[in-house]
């Protein structure tokens, strides 16, 4: 019980400090990213871009991105926002009023990590390029959701571990039940 309660302390202090710590000018950047992502907005235009001018590697990368997001997305706010409904960081650690912004929903895990997660890292095998370019704004959201007090930095490790996972599923998927079926 002790570790359970050490991990609530870090994970408390690291909000409070990223809440405090980052620069005005920053943190509207980070919005900005973060609000662009809002109901998978970015992603889905990455998506499009890349089908439109990247040929059939675009398009292969885009499907590959739009489906593992489609898992996360599933899995995160379709799951284990469901199980876990854990409350937001307290309205009172955060000094800014982004605050007010808060969805109601658990906190427990980010959806928005494991979305742009999922999506970048399913873009990436097929597309390396293009893969890195959307990592930029995939650690952004990440920071911005803590950085907001949506999230606590857990909440936000786990969304990118459903996101690495549902990369890894979709990557895979087709091959394991090829490999499996009768």
């Amino acid at each position: 019980m002790r570790l359970l309660t050490d991990l609530y302390e870090i994970d408390a202090a690291l909000t409070r400090r990223a809440a405090s710590r980052i620069p005005p000018g920053v943190a509207k950047a980070l919005s900005a990213v973060e609000e662009s992502a809002e109901s998978t907005k970015l992603w889905c235009g990455a998506a499009a871009v890349m089908a439109w001018k990247g040929g059939w590697r675009g398009r292969r990368a885009a499907a590959a991105g739009l489906a593992a997001l489609a898992v996360a997305q599933l899995v995160s706010n379709g799951l284990c926002k469901q199980l876990a409904d854990r409350p937001r960081p307290p309205a009172e650690w955060i000094p800014h009023d982004e605050v007010a912004d808060r969805p109601d929903s658990s906190s427990f895990p980010s959806g928005h990590t494991a979305a742009a997660v999922a999506f970048t890292t399913a873009v990436a095998p097929t597309w390396p390029a293009v893969g890195a370019l959307c990592a930029l704004p995939t650690a952004l959201v990440a920071v911005e959701r803590v950085q907001s007090g949506a999230h606590y930095p857990s909440d936000v490790a786990a969304g990118a571990a459903i996101g690495l996972a549902g990369a890894w599923l979709t990557r895979h998927a087709v091959a394991m039940l090829l490999r499996h079926w009768p």
